[in-house]
């Protein structure tokens, strides 16, 4: 799903005008063509799959383990119902079926409230996402961003983020985090967006579908 143009037209303009290196980028990048999804629990899902592995293999073994899964595919039920075999034999590492499992019971159970995550504030849906195995911080805000369209959020732990900063802005060393939200601090209410375009600027943007 794309977030209405006129609120990135908006976007595009105001960090344009706060921000010289954006204004630059952006007239090279051109339109915000950000996209969310909808599918809260499949994206938390293959965030986990996708962990510490390239892209292509992540594609790869979440077709697997949505195949091991049957009818209805990836959601929460459907892990609960199935063994561990085939689910290993998809290519999950023991340690990511054991955090797919724990995401599945805490969604089922209604203990990570799926449903209500859209009313709750940024930290407020980080602090429901991070007591599940194998999601931090990082992943819950790649959620806000690519699942809730949360349109200012600055995942200064990124390393896209920190590399794309240290080229655009040439610094001599990848930025820390208090230097990250000080750069960023001029961006509000739209960080996620500048965030985009330091992504764009290496021609891929992470957990973009």
């Amino acid at each position: 799903m794309r977030m209405s143009t006129p609120e990135y037209q908006k976007a595009r303009r105001h960090l344009a005008r706060r921000d010289a290196v954006l204004k630059r980028l952006i007239r090279a990048v051109g339109p915000v063509t950000l996209r969310t999804n909808d599918d809260h629990f499949g994206i938390l899902a293959r965030s986990i799959i996708s962990q510490q592995i390239s892209t292509k293999a992540a594609i790869a073994i979440g077709g697997r383990v949505v195949k091991a899964l049957g009818r209805g595919g990836l959601r929460p039920k459907n892990i609960l119902a199935t063994a561990d075999e085939p689910l290993r034999a998809a290519g999950l590492s023991a340690n990511k079926l054991l955090s797919l499992r724990d995401l599945a019971e805490k969604c089922a159970s209604g203990e990570v409230p799926l449903r209500n995550l859209r009313d709750r504030d940024d930290e407020a849906v980080i602090e429901a996402l991070i007591p599940v195995r194998g999601i931090g911080r990082w992943t819950a805000e790649m959620f806000l961003i690519f699942s809730l369209g949360r349109l200012d959020v600055l995942p200064v732990a990124d390393y896209g983020l920190r590399a794309g900063v240290q080229r655009q802005y040439a610094l001599d060393d990848l930025p820390d985090k208090a230097t990250l939200s000080a750069l960023g601090e001029p961006w509000r209410p739209y960080r996620s967006i500048g965030t985009w375009f330091i992504w764009r600027s290496f021609g891929n943007v992470p957990q973009s579908d």
